[in-house]
């Protein structure tokens, strides 16, 4: 990751955001919130061997998309934080971890910052319960695959 971290702390429709454009233009781009360990979980590459190092890999790759979309993006990831990677703003990118552990505890955790945040969100994430949630709080639902293939655009996968 280029940043140092501040502060405290399976839809097919386009990344992005100001209603009245183009829906498949990428660079139409509201407030993205990447349910981190759905969106890494999608692609079984062998992360469930570096847990950690998958959610580095992912916010560096959040972190070019942040940059090439002129945006801010919101992480939210389950368990502790890795030592090198805590809570915060990182390039372009705000990472959050579940305030508790156990089921659903990133979904309380997105759910709170729909709910403490701005009027248009799209939410990546694959998991039925929180697209239920998310569209219940009347934001956008956009699956891993569509966002991953955004980001392979910009950074193809090694």
């Amino acid at each position: 990751m280029s940043g140092q971290a501040t502060g405290p702390d399976a839809g097919d429709e386009a990344i992005g955001g100001s209603r009245g454009s183009d829906p498949a233009d990428p660079d139409r781009v509201a407030t993205l919130i990447v349910d981190a360990m759905n969106v890494i979980g999608s692609r079984p590459d062998g992360w469930w061997r570096d847990r950690d190092g998958a959610l580095r890999r992912l916010v560096a790759r959040v972190e070019r998309y942040a940059r090439h979309h002129a945006t801010e993006v919101v992480v939210v990831a389950d368990g502790r934080a890795p030592s090198d990677l805590p809570s915060g703003r990182y390039d372009g990118v705000h990472l959050y971890f579940a305030r508790r552990s156990g089921p659903d505890a990133a979904d309380d955790r997105i759910v709170e910052l729909l709910e403490a945040g701005p009027a248009e969100w799209v939410v990546v994430t694959a998991d039925g319960g929180l697209r239920e949630r998310v569209e219940e709080r009347g934001h956008r639902v956009l699956g891993p695959g569509r966002f991953l293939r955004a980001l392979d655009d910009l950074d193809p996968p090694g």
